[in-house]
């Protein structure tokens, strides 16, 4: 478990939040994650090869800098109690939860709120909301 760090959280959330911006100004694209995913697997729609490789080096960041952050002592140690299928099992879930919910937390929270979208603000409320439930039947009823 890791504590709460509320100047990491606040620095993570203006570079999430400045990387969105840069790309919708720059590239005119909204930084949902699994939008951005979904143009790097096959079979994706025919699209320019320039596309690709923004999408490519999005990814790429998205994972290369928590990576680097870590490895330079600037994201302090955590660890994860739950075994490796639960986490497979809860990456499934979230996949169908995005398919069904037309984007993922990503899009419709920082980018879509930020645009006055409607349905990310149905789709942010959903989303917290089964959270809030799922959060309290695991700590109070199941006892997690």
């Amino acid at each position: 478990m890791t504590d709460f760090t509320p100047l990491y959280s606040t620095l993570g959330g203006m570079l999430i939040g400045l990387s969105a911006v840069i790309l919708m100004a720059s590239l005119g694209r909204i930084a949902g994650m699994t939008g951005i995913l979904a143009g790097i697997i096959p079979p994706r729609d025919a699209e320019t090869p320039d596309n690709f490789v923004w999408r490519l080096v999005f990814l790429a960041g998205a994972v290369m800098a928590p990576v680097i952050l870590r490895l330079a002592g600037f994201i302090p140690p955590f660890s994860v109690p739950a075994p490796p299928a639960i986490l497979v099992i809860g990456g499934l879930l979230v996949g169908i939860g995005v398919n069904f919910g037309g984007g993922c937390p990503s899009g419709h929270g920082i980018c879509g709120l930020a645009r006055f979208s409607p349905r990310s603000l149905v789709a942010v409320i959903t989303f917290m909301l089964a959270t809030a439930i799922t959060v309290y039947v695991v700590r109070h009823v199941v006892g997690g």
